[in-house]
């Protein structure tokens, strides 16, 4: 990408109680995806859940966090045991490989 963007790096551990977490996991994903101003998701999952999503502006991101789904999704999901959030801006990439 060409011009600067930003990245919610949202980092976890899970709780023992992952019942329902593989179709939130799905519907957040989802729903992200219609979202105006996204644009890519990344994860990895070990000891430690990283996921990160990329958007275009600032204000995409906090229409996000307004989304009427995502705050019930972590309202009513005890999944993990912890997480945090961080918002970067990403000012440059690049990339070796297919």
């Amino acid at each position: 990408m060409n011009k600067p963007y930003y990245a919610v790096i949202f980092t976890n551990r899970q709780s023992e109680d992952l019942e329902g977490y593989g179709k939130m996991a799905e519907t957040m994903e989802s729903l992200t995806k219609k979202q105006l101003g996204y644009l890519s998701f990344e994860s990895a999952k070990n000891e430690l859940g990283i996921a990160i999503s990329y958007w275009e502006t600032i204000e995409d991101i906090k229409n996000w966090k307004a989304n009427l789904d995502h705050p019930e999704a972590k309202d009513k999901n005890k999944c993990y045991s912890w997480y945090k959030a961080r918002i970067c801006k990403v000012e440059r990439d690049y990339e070796f490989g297919d």
